[in-house]
C-alpha cells in the first residue's frame, strides 16, 4: 500500500510518465529479490545435500573400523539431512519425484541401522548402512547436487 501512495505522489508531482518507469523499476527490484530467495534456497539445498554425503561416507569408515555407535550416529544424522530435503522440494519440483524414493530407502534403512542399535555387531549394521549410501548418492544425483572439485 506504501508504494501505491508513493507512486501516486510521485505521479502527481511529476507527471504520468514517470509512473512507467517507477513501475519497471518496481518489477525489476520484486525480480531480483525473488531470485535472491531461490538462490538462499538452493545454497541451503546444496549444504544440506554436502551434509548428507559427509554423514554416510563417515557411516561407512567408522564402519570399516568396527565402531556400531559412530554408524548409528551418522546414519541418523544423514536421515535427518534426507527429510530437510525432502521438506525443502516442493511438489511441483520434478527433481521431487525422482529422489522421492531413494531419500525414502534412506531414511528406511538408517531406521533398520538404529533398530539394530549401538551395541549390535558393526558387520550387522553395514548392510543396512550401505544400503543408505547407495540411496543417498543416486538421490543427490537425481537432484543434479553432485559436487566437483
Amino acid at each position: 500500500m506504501e508504494n501505491i501512495n508513493m507512486l501516486r505522489s510521485l505521479q502527481s508531482a511529476v507527471g504520468g510518465r514517470w509512473l512507467v518507469s517507477a513501475l519497471v523499476v518496481v518489477a525489476l527490484s520484486s525480480m531480483f529479490v525473488s531470485s535472491g530467495v531461490a538462490a538462499v534456497e538452493s545454497s541451503k539445498l546444496q549444504a544440506d545435500a554436502d551434509g548428507l554425503m559427509k554423514n554416510v561416507e563417515e557411516m561407512m569408515a567408522h564402519g570399516g573400523m568396527g565402531d556400531a555407535k559412530a554408524i548409528v550416529h551418522h546414519c541418523g544424522e544423514a536421515a535427518g539431512y534426507a527429510e530437510a530435503i525432502l521438506q525443502q522440494l516442493p511438489n511441483s519440483d520434478p527433481r521431487r519425484s525422482q529422489a522421492m524414493a531413494p531419500l525414502t530407502e534412506l531414511i528406511w534403512q538408517c531406521k533398520r541401522v538404529s533398530d539394530h542399535g549401538i551395541h549390535a555387531d558393526p558387520g550387522q549394521l553395514l548392510n543396512p548402512a550401505s544400503k543408505a549410501r547407495a540411496a543417498a548418492r543416486t538421490s543427490i544425483k537425481a537432484l543434479g547436487l553432485v559436487k566437483t572439485n
